[in-house]
């Protein structure tokens, strides 16, 4: 009797086994073997921390990014990344509005990936992917940073994929020893590279993920826009994408804020700072300690006075990934031919707010379809002060991956109404190249004859959404 209770619980452990097997299967990926962690949500998986390329440090700092190393047995991916060096966050700005739980640990050991998917281990499921390229100047933040959580947009029906990619003088340095040493002759543009390694990864491996490779949206907001504005025009990565969301990144425009520098404009800038620093060698260059690198300009400024030197920290213009600007290919029919959705917020910053109308016609002349949209829902606020007001930029971001509740602010109903429209849209687009998905056309795309944007917003007294078509003031 003892025995076949024996078998029994034997027999019970190895269903319940096999059944969590199957909930939670072990996928294999570049690299190895990896398994997930259950969410909040039933069927929702979240991946975290997947390398998708070797570690870019010592000898490899300042080089493209290399295979992924292979490790033994099962990673369990339950653990972020670390993101990419970068200075800590201070009282003010952003910092209560994204960074309110402190920084994680920096390194220069940061190219992962996250990955939030409701079809893990469903091959033949073929979910629309959407690559999201986080914002900050090319000189902050991160792949998990707590607005861009993935768990409802799987919830959604899709499969999102967040990552780090280096940034600062780690990711976009230019040196002419750098230059000489590669042999495509450039510099630079690292975390660029890093971001179409990235992008290759997924394409190589999301089918284990229930992801379709062959429809993978490219989505960036500010740094993070301008990113997706690159990887659309490099030759490099332009014909892997399927369709493009640019969130206040600008349009096409005379005025690029970043990423207009040519190499051979900045490269000697990049000898001189470390000449002055006494490293003249690649291996003095490579030898020196992560802190004496970030630290290496400001120690310039302070020592010399001279405070008019400046080295690359965004994308240049190398003439092999990123041969013209985005505005000047864009204009020449030289970007991915694929559906796009482009926007700002109503109190966006400068730069970041023009042009959008001019690439739509502009797409419409080529023969493409562009959905332009305005954030104009002022956040609420509790009456703190030193906090960031009205629809600033970045602001939408809580509404469009439909994660108020990591917030602070007190959303209302019609809140979670908009973000609920927001993020239908953005998977919708995500799915089928179109905000308005199988139902009725709400949101029309940008042309000469109806030039309009969506603009979404919620009524003068907060109790419900009033989104709708309209023009710019």
């Amino acid at each position: 009797m003892k025995r076949i209770s024996r078998l029994l619980l034997l027999a019970a452990t190895l269903l319940l086994s096999v059944a969590c097997a199957k909930k939670n299967p072990v996928l294999t990926v570049d690299g190895g073997q990896v398994q997930g962690v259950e969410t909040r949500t039933k069927g929702v998986i979240v991946y975290k921390g997947i390398p998708y390329a070797a570690p870019p440090v010592g000898e490899f700092r300042w080089r493209e990014p290399r295979p992924v190393l292979p490790w033994k047995g099962v990673k369990v991916a339950d653990k972020f990344g670390a993101p990419a060096v970068q200075a800590k966050h201070t009282p003010g700005g952003y910092t209560p509005e994204f960074f309110f739980d402190g920084d994680p640990e920096f390194s220069e050991d940061c190219l992962y990936l996250n990955i939030w998917t409701p079809a893990a281990g469903k091959t033949g499921k073929k979910l629309p992917v959407t690559l999201w390229v986080h914002g900050g100047g090319y000189t902050a933040g991160w792949g998990h940073e707590p607005e861009m959580d993935g768990e409802e947009w799987a919830k959604h029906g899709g499969i999102l994929v967040t990552f780090n990619y280096r940034l600062g003088i780690f990711g976009f340095f230019t040196h002419p020893l750098l230059s000489a040493e590669s042999e495509h002759g450039v510099s630079g543009n690292y975390g660029m590279l890093d971001q179409i390694a990235a992008l290759k990864w997924v394409k190589r491996n999301i089918a284990q993920f229930g992801g379709d490779p062959d429809n993978v949206t490219v989505m960036g907001q500010s740094a993070g826009a301008m990113s997706v504005q690159t990887l659309v025009t490099s030759p490099l990565s332009r014909d892997l994408v399927n369709k493009a969301i640019i969130q206040s990144g600008g349009g096409i425009s005379d005025r690029p804020v970043l990423g207009g520098t040519t190499l051979e404009q900045i490269q000697e800038n990049g000898k001189k700072l470390m000449d002055w620093a006494g490293y003249d060698t690649l291996d003095g260059m490579r030898a020196a300690t992560t802190q004496d690198v970030f630290t290496l300009l400001n120690r310039y400024y302070e020592a010399t006075g001279d405070r008019t030197l400046r080295i690359s920290t965004s994308p240049v213009i190398d003439g092999w990934a990123y041969p013209e600007t985005f505005s000047s290919a864009a204009l020449g029919g030289r970007i991915s031919d694929v559906p796009y959705m482009i926007g700002c917020t109503l109190n966006d910053m400068g730069a970041l707010a023009r042009g959008i109308d001019t690439f739509c016609l502009e797409r419409e002349k080529q023969g493409g379809t562009s959905y332009a949209y305005q954030f104009a829902r002022p956040l609420p606020t509790d009456g703190r002060g030193g906090v960031l007001v009205g629809a600033f930029h970045s602001s939408e971001l809580w509404y469009m991956f439909k994660t108020l509740g990591y917030c602070w602010r007190p959303f209302t109903d019609a809140d979670y109404a908009l973000a609920e429209d927001m993020i239908t849209c953005w998977t919708n687009f995500a799915k089928y190249g179109d905000p308005n998905g199988k139902g009725p056309e709400v949101w029309t795309p940008f042309t000469a004859e109806k030039p309009e944007f969506m603009i979404f917003k919620i009524d003068d007294d907060a109790e419900a959404v009033a989104s709708g078509m309209g023009r710019l003031n």
